[in-house]
């Protein structure tokens, strides 16, 4: 399964991003081939929209999970029409939470907030 990462560098040790719209890269991992590759994202400097814009840059990476920190409602239903499931991570560390998700240790992100329409959180 591909998974993606919202993530503030393009390198494996790099930590989890709190923001999903925000997030300057996303990690795509590859669980069963353990191949790992970073994408821009370009939403990131949109004036607004970006956590709908960044969770259809996921969905178009054909992943079956996101892990993230939260998720606004509008990008959640974005990913939730592609059939991503959506795992909040726990920490920092990208690695960590890669290995949480593989040992099914992390639980699905329930808690989906309002978003921030402009005031530059998601």
């Amino acid at each position: 399964m591909k998974i993606a990462v919202p993530v503030d560098d393009k390198c494996m040790p790099a930590k989890v991003c709190i923001s999903l719209g925000r997030a300057p890269y996303f990690l795509i991992y590859d669980t069963e081939a353990k191949e790992s590759r970073f994408i821009d994202n370009h939403a990131a400097a949109s004036q607004g929209g970006a956590g709908i814009k960044a969770a259809q840059i996921v969905a178009d990476n054909n992943v079956g999970a996101l892990l993230t920190p939260r998720c606004g409602e509008n990008a959640a239903e974005v990913i939730k029409a592609a059939n991503i499931k959506i795992y909040k991570t726990s920490g920092v560390s990208v690695t960590d939470n890669i290995d949480a998700f593989i040992d099914g240790r992390l639980a699905v992100l329930t808690e989906i907030h309002s978003g921030f329409h402009g005031r530059g959180g998601e």
